[in-house]
């Protein structure tokens, strides 16, 4: 396993007070910005932030490695909207295909600087019993929105839930897909995700509404994307969470994500004067028999885990399987999803333990993980035990019918 490299405050100092340099704070407050280019992404052709992203992309192309400083550089200027498409998509396919986007550190300094961007949403007073449940996606399985559904889970045992994403790009359901499918909203103001998490125990974080200066990188995304080509900011999103929960439960869809992850939350809790605040964290992957496997855990064959934060495991990885929990093997083909509308149908199904039964024990697995997460069980037994009663009892079906009554009451 590669040490942390040193880092300290200047780092820590130099990129955050480039970042705030990069976006004025009079542009943070703006909400409701999407994912599209900006009307002003014009940038002038000879522009510093330009000749950063040239230099770092020779420096790539000769074969050399960025350090810590250069990454933060890097990410400063994709952030603004001075440098060209071009210069950004050029950098970024360089940066994926000489592998550094899987530096640890890199994630690192990325993350650093595109929190300083973030628009903060006013949570804080829940943030250190806050957890989110997310993925990175990619794994192309066209599976059912387990991880919305233990978000569901989690606020219905009273944590609070700062749930962070986006629509789907490679599933017909992406997370705010089928929050909206259940009445809640994808944007709305501060005010009313904090009446939401006092009532609720939940909130939704769309990623475009509270990363701004994202859209400054949305078209060389765009352009890499249908290249096939997967870039640094495919693992970035659940470092970037605006509401900076104490609790974490990530998926990645490949093995080799777990350690970058779990090294570059190390990073940032370790190396900087002001970490994120992830106190305990678990990174997972499920296995399948292929090459390609979840971003979640499952039933189906083992599960891959990486513990980050207390504790903190040295980037051990544990095995766990549907037996170990307390569950029985179960089919792939049971975790199939559609769109938006048919997984409420499942969502229906599950609530009154109908559903296929691999969906129905790798909801409850990846539920009773995320309360051993958040400290609300001893262990991942204890937690399916406990993410059945909720599911299958009432609890969560009486959630719902209050979120989806509040947010009637609180339309944006």
């Amino acid at each position: 396993m590669p040490a942390s490299p040193p880092l300290g405050k200047p780092f820590f100092t130099s990129a955050l007070h480039a970042a705030a340099r990069a976006f004025p704070l009079s542009a943070r407050g703006r909400q409701g910005d999407n994912d599209g280019v900006s009307s002003h992404d014009t940038p002038a052709p000879d522009s510093a932030d330009a000749a950063t992203l040239a230099k770092l992309t020779v420096l790539l192309q000769e074969g050399h490695s960025l350090d810590e400083y250069q990454a933060a550089d890097a990410a400063v200027a994709l952030a603004r909207e001075s440098a060209s498409v071009e210069s950004k998509t050029k950098f970024l396919r360089e940066l994926t295909s000489s592998n550094e986007d899987d530096s640890f550190f890199v994630l690192g300094a990325f993350a650093i600087v595109f929190l300083a961007h973030a628009r903060n949403p006013g949570v804080g007073e829940w943030a250190d019993k806050a957890i989110d449940v997310c993925g990175t996606g990619g794994d192309h399985s066209g599976s059912y929105n387990i991880s919305t559904t233990v978000a569901f889970i989690l606020a219905a045992e009273g944590i609070p839930v700062f749930k962070h994403g986006n629509r789907s790009i490679t599933s017909k359901s992406g997370s705010a897909d089928f929050l909206s499918a259940n009445g809640i909203p994808l944007e709305a103001p501060d005010g009313v995700w904090q009446n939401a998490l006092r009532e609720l125990n939940f909130a939704f974080f769309f990623a475009p509404a509270y990363h701004p200066a994202f859209k400054h990188v949305s078209a060389s995304r765009k352009i890499l994307a249908a290249e096939g080509c997967r870039t640094i900011f495919n693992l970035l999103g659940p470092l970037l969470n605006p509401g900076r929960p104490a609790y974490q439960l990530i998926g990645v869809s490949k093995q080799n994500y777990l350690q970058q992850l779990a090294l570059g939350i190390q990073f940032l809790r370790q190396k900087t004067p002001n970490p994120l605040p992830t106190r305990r964290g678990l990174i997972v992957h499920g296995q399948l028999s292929g090459p390609d496997g979840l971003d979640e855990m499952s039933v189906i064959g083992n599960n891959l885990a990486i513990w980050v934060g207390e504790p903190w495991n040295k980037g051990r990885i544990c095995t766990w399987n549907a037996v170990d929990a307390g569950l029985q093997p179960g089919n792939l083909s049971d975790l199939a999803g559609g769109d938006a509308q048919f997984n409420l149908t499942l969502l229906d199904a599950l609530l009154g333990d109908r559903a296929p039964k691999g969906l129905r024990d790798t909801v409850y697995l990846n539920a009773g993980a995320a309360l051993w997460v958040a400290e609300r069980v001893n262990d991942l037994k204890s937690g399916v035990a406990e993410a059945r009663r909720l599911l299958t009892t009432g609890p969560v079906r009486d959630w719902l019918k209050r979120t989806r009554e509040f947010f009637q009451d609180h339309k944006a």
